[in-house]
């Protein structure tokens, strides 16, 4: 069973139980996923991950990584670079399940491979990937460092890492209106739609709780990222980060 939190205090105790917990809410909203996120952002989360796909630069016959590619829509944006291969990765797979059948009707299965992974230790080899993206991830994993190093940690030095996340707007009356519609709105309209209000409760509790883009930025820097730079859109709410991978690090010359 799913643990039973509340609508302000998911207070998980390690970083397993909270992998335990984002694992099985995604597999339980997965089927509405898509529906909520159109829902939701009224339509503009697609257009939020074209712009992260054009920050990402993909080279012409790259190697892209989505990782915690969800039902595949960043994945499926990525193919607009002509990629040599895209592969989406996430440990729901219920996720997967739903984004492999997205590719079959839409005639992408021979161009996305799909995977079961963990971004806390991805099953590719260093330096593998000429991009690496995620969208809408770094709130529900167990440790952000660890998630970053692993995404730079497959893509080759001097490729690019982008992702795509939801963020706290700064102004404060937008900021007053952003707190009332995700931490009110939204789980309304999540428990009607998906019949899960607690899973929509935990989305407004985890962006309250995340980091600053100024923060993320440093943190990806942390992580063996340079040129690191930042963009919000949507009065402050979605911030899309990019980085570059070091050609050289102290580990390298050790």
């Amino acid at each position: 069973m799913m643990p039973n939190h509340t609508e302000t205090a998911f207070d998980f105790e390690s970083g397993a139980e909270k992998a335990r917990y984002v694992r099985l809410m995604f597999d339980g909203i997965a089927r509405r996923y898509d529906l909520m996120n159109r829902l939701m952002t009224l339509g503009r989360d697609q257009s939020w991950r074209r712009l992260a796909i054009r920050h990402a630069a993909v080279p012409a016959g790259g190697r892209v990584l989505d990782i915690a590619a969800g039902t595949g829509d960043l994945a499926i944006a990525a193919l607009a670079a002509r990629p040599h291969k895209v592969v989406a990765a996430d440990f729901s797979l219920m996720m997967l399940k739903l984004a492999g059948q997205k590719f079959r009707q839409r005639g992408l299965d021979s161009q996305i491979v799909l995977a079961a992974a963990d971004g806390m230790n991805l099953p590719f080899p260093d330096g593998h990937f000429d991009v690496v993206v995620t969208g809408f991830s770094l709130r529900n994993v167990a440790s952000l460092d660890r998630f970053l190093s692993e995404m730079v940690r497959v893509t080759r030095p001097g490729g690019r890492v982008v992702c795509l996340e939801i963020t706290r707007p700064r102004l404060p009356v937008f900021r007053r209106f952003f707190s009332w519609y995700f931490g009110r709105v939204v789980p309304r309209i999540g428990a009607w739609i998906s019949g899960d209000s607690t899973a929509y409760s935990y989305l407004p509790h985890s962006v309250e709780i995340f980091v600053s883009p100024e923060e993320l930025r440093e943190r990806m820097n942390n992580a063996g990222m340079q040129h690191v730079g930042f963009e919000t859109l949507q009065f402050g709410t979605i911030a899309i980060h990019w980085g570059v991978k070091a050609k050289w690090s102290v580990r390298a010359m050790e």
